[in-house]
């Protein structure tokens, strides 16, 4: 800062104050603009850990993820997350652990050790989490996923929204038998899912029939259970998958049987994959789930809770983000 100063031919006190933009510090811009062409010419970057303990900010955020950034599926919540805090003047740091609970804990050490403004922890599928009571320590948003007491916010998809859209505008399109292959493991996704199916049957009064929900897994289980969705006495004009794999093998089984999509039956399935949804034949429509947008709802409720600490003591948010209807051509 000296060197700029001299270089400038102001003291230091000035070039301290056009750095930081202290309001009624009555520099002329002449002298402003001396000082910055000292700085570029110096190529001076200001200290930010001097900086950051001066204001008690350091413009940074952790971002702690279990494998998220090890895979391609959820990996557009890392990029809206970035995206938002980049906007705001925020650096993101990111933390893969791998599901290690030590690894957790370190992070958080970690976090704290460079006293970051805030922590998003994420985890790749919606479901129940148990974050080190360490992050309390900080303003902290859950994303994708909540902590049982319901005490820290979070952003999840709505599940049950989601499953209702897809049956309407199955319904929508005239059909009223409406197979739905779901998955088997006991998470909100699987629960929801069913939840807004029976809903929108209910609402347009379509009787519920149990044989046409059949519970199987990945794509494998999406090629039997068509097969056996479609051997039933009265089998459907149309279903819904719980995801785009289950979906794949449902394409699969259907052109054995001889059927075409969308006309002798439509399809819908769930999460918009990029390596899949698009390059079926014919491209799937499907359920997207709103990674980017949830990224990006997550740093901005943070950006809240460190901007106006009397929130921090508020209830917690638990916010629902809508999953969009993705339309091609198999429904």
């Amino acid at each position: 800062m000296q060197d700029v100063a001299t270089l400038a031919g102001v003291s230091r006190t000035t070039v301290s104050f056009v750095l930081n933009d202290v309001p009624d510090s009555n520099i002329p811009q002449k002298t402003k603009d001396r000082v910055w062409a000292a700085i570029e010419e110096l190529g001076y970057r200001p200290n930010a850990i001097a900086r950051g303990l001066r204001s008690q900010r350091t413009h940074t955020i952790g971002f702690i993820s279990d494998v998220i950034a090890t895979t391609p599926h959820a990996g557009h919540m890392i990029q809206g997350a970035q995206d938002f805090a980049w906007a705001n003047d925020m650096l993101l740091l990111l933390i893969n652990t791998g599901n290690s609970e030590r690894m957790k804990l370190a992070a958080v050490d970690m976090l704290l050790d460079r006293q970051v403004d805030g922590i998003v922890y994420a985890t790749m599928y919606h479901r129940l989490a148990h974050p080190p009571a360490s992050v309390r320590a900080l303003p902290t948003v859950l994303l994708d996923c909540f902590n049982e007491d319901r005490s820290l916010p979070s952003v999840v998809p709505d599940e049950v929204e989601a499953g209702y859209t897809a049956i309407k505008t199955l319904i929508d399109k005239g059909h009223r038998r409406i197979g739905f292959i779901n998955n088997d493991d006991d998470i909100p996704a699987t629960h929801g899912r069913l939840a807004g199916y029976r809903q929108a049957l209910d609402e347009a009064a379509i009787p519920f029939e149990q044989e046409l929900v059949v519970v199987d897994r990945e794509q494998n289980g999406g090629y039997n259970a068509t097969r056996r969705l479609m051997t039933i006495a009265n089998p459907p004009s149309a279903m819904f998958c719980f995801n785009d794999r289950m979906a794949m093998g449902a394409y699969d089984a259907l052109r054995n049987l001889g059927l075409r999509i969308p006309s002798d039956i439509a399809v819908i399935g769930f999460d918009n994959q990029e390596l899949i949804a698009p390059n079926l034949y014919p491209p799937l429509t499907t359920m997207e789930l709103p990674h980017y947008a949830m990224g990006q709802w997550a740093i901005e409720h943070l950006l809240q809770l460190i901007d106006q600490p009397e929130l921090r003591g508020a209830t917690a948010v638990q916010h629902k983000e809508i999953c969009p209807l993705i339309e091609r051509a198999s429904a």
